[in-house]
């Protein structure tokens, strides 16, 4: 049995930061946002791009691609973030009434942004383990730069969060672009290294911690997390990316093209080169920012679009997520 993606589908909201607005809301010279951030401009959400519904709009996207009848799927799955229309809510189900997916079922999953590798992988176990389930959709939405407070030093690192959404349609016995096999890594050491300390049941929302500004996405320990994280960050992404290729039955050099989110340039840079990749086997996302685990699928059709990835090349989606998460998984495609 193969599970193979028939089609992609994204949203990329209208409104747009440029990195000279970066520049002056976080004192930051222009230059550093462009050339070492690789920050030239980013989405921004306008007025209707809510979590869900941008994710809603590139399942659409998708399915018309694929030429598929909403009614078809069997399962929906939605891959965005928690930060959504609603604080507590079951956005899949949203998304499966809106699309008109009455057949189907419905669920949430989250891994931050190695959440479109996670769910991929557990798209197609669950074709694999259920003779039933024949079509799922995997689709969501991402606007974490809501979060951001520019003239936070602390997240300076995530500056380069942006909004849209993406979608994934994906087949049982679908004779192209198979889903070979994926690999994750979570560390828990850095669970508590990147949040927003307040609004949960430790801290509640309060008209003070509104009033201070305290509900946006902090670094506790700014200086232990970036010793600890520096030791092991790219080394995973190395590993993930190799242990999905070896899982696969090929190595490094078969792969024709990486999928990889947005990051600083120089680590961007180090990836391809470790791998032995030029820089056409890759896109950086200098004009979209970080989106998420929208990345790969963003990265994945400009990469199609702009004809980087032929029949039967071997391409490599590759995400990381605070929490910390590392994952990869290879695609046979065509």
């Amino acid at each position: 049995m193969t599970v193979g993606i028939v089609s992609t589908g994204i949203y990329i909201p209208q409104t747009k930061m440029t990195s000279k607005e970066i520049a002056v809301l976080s004192e930051i010279p222009e230059e550093i946002i462009r050339q070492k951030m690789g920050i030239y401009e980013k989405p921004i959400p306008g007025p209707e791009d809510h979590t869900v519904q941008m994710g809603i709009w590139a399942a659409q996207d998708a399915l018309k691609k694929a030429n598929i009848e909403p009614k078809s799927i069997d399962v929906v799955m939605y891959i965005g973030e928690e930060h959504k229309e609603y604080p507590l809510w079951t956005a899949s189900i949203k998304m499966q009434e809106e699309l008109g997916a009455v057949n189907a079922w419905a669920f949430d999953v989250q891994l931050r942004c190695g959440t479109t590798i996670m769910a991929l992988k557990l798209a197609k176990s669950l074709m694999e383990s259920d003779e039933s389930i024949h079509t799922v959709l995997l689709a969501g939405g991402y606007r974490n730069g809501d979060f951001i407070d520019y003239q936070n030093p602390r997240t300076r690192f995530m500056y380069n969060l942006a909004a849209g959404g993406g979608a994934l349609v994906l087949q049982k016995n679908y004779e192209k672009n198979q889903l070979l096999e994926a690999d994750i890594i979570t560390d828990g050491s850095f669970s508590e290294d990147v949040l927003v300390p307040v609004g949960g049941t430790k801290k509640p929302l309060t008209a003070s911690t509104l009033e201070n500004n305290l509900y946006q996405l902090d670094v506790l320990d700014p200086v232990g997390m970036k010793e600890r994280l520096e030791q092991k960050s790219l080394s995973n992404f190395l590993k993930v990316i190799r242990s999905s290729l070896s899982k696969s039955g090929l190595c490094e050099k078969d792969m024709d093209y990486l999928a990889m989110l947005h990051m600083k340039k120089s680590a961007h840079d180090y990836v391809l080169s470790e791998l032995g990749l030029k820089e056409e086997q890759s896109i950086y996302l200098r004009n979209y920012g970080h989106i998420g685990q929208i990345d790969q699928i963003l990265s994945l059709q400009l990469a199609l679009e702009e004809g980087r990835i032929q029949d039967g090349d071997i391409v490599t989606l590759v995400g990381a997520g605070i929490g910390y998460v590392w994952g990869a998984i290879t695609i046979h495609w065509g």
